[in-house]
């Protein structure tokens, strides 16, 4: 991969070489290197965006700064403006919604969960929401929200 031949333009020079030998070339091509990079690249930029979770809300504005991610993916439950409960992009009967989670708790290292309601949902609806995450074994609830919202006096 990448060693040519370049043929020698004749003159005097070394004994025991013919005239018109070949000599190895010590370029190295890195053309197809870079071809194959420029495709990774692409194929990243067109699938990053497929990953975040795919639950359409219309997130509350907050001032907050971001948390800090962990290893282990975040688990994420969402709350549609309809009333659906949904763990990560699987829908959850209200009625089975403990027991899915302490059976999620189990499996995982860390009892950090991101609760994602739509804005137009009542605070109670929410907090019952959050009550059945804390019976589920998940006491570190993280409220996601969209950014831009109003700073309360602050900067």
């Amino acid at each position: 991969m990448g060693a040519g031949v370049a043929k020698k333009s004749g003159g005097g020079g070394r004994r025991g070489r013919r005239r018109g030998a070949s000599a190895a070339m010590a370029d190295i091509n890195i053309t197809p290197f870079v071809d194959v990079m420029l495709v990774l690249l692409i194929i990243f930029m067109v699938t990053a965006p497929m990953l975040t979770v795919g639950v359409p809300l219309e997130l509350p504005k907050s001032a907050a700064a971001s948390l800090p991610t962990e290893q282990e993916p975040p688990l994420t439950i969402s709350l549609t403006a309809d009333g659906l409960v949904m763990i990560q992009t699987t829908e959850v009967p209200e009625d089975q919604l403990i027991p899915k989670l302490r059976a999620i708790a189990e499996t995982r290292k860390s009892d950090k969960v991101f609760l994602r309601a739509d804005g137009a949902l009542p605070y109670t609806r929410v907090a019952a929401v959050m009550g059945a995450l804390s019976a589920g074994g998940f006491n570190n609830i993280g409220l996601v929200t969209d950014t831009g919202g109003a700073a309360m006096g602050g900067n």
